[in-house]
């Protein structure tokens, strides 16, 4: 999509994306959500206690 003003000049703009609503998390996806978090937890937690030994 593009104008031209009076002396020529274009100016362009980008097509801009269809919008749409979020769907909520299945059940299956929410405790999948859950799994990834606790592993972060994990590896956070794992990460903190080994550099305070290391220390």
């Amino acid at each position: 999509m593009y104008t031209v003003n009076e002396t020529g000049v274009l100016n362009n703009y980008a097509t801009e994306p269809e919008i749409y609503f979020a769907e909520y998390p299945s059940p299956e996806q929410q405790r999948r959500y859950m799994f990834q978090g606790a592993l972060a937890v994990l590896l956070v937690a794992g990460t903190i206690l080994t550099a305070l030994s290391v220390s």
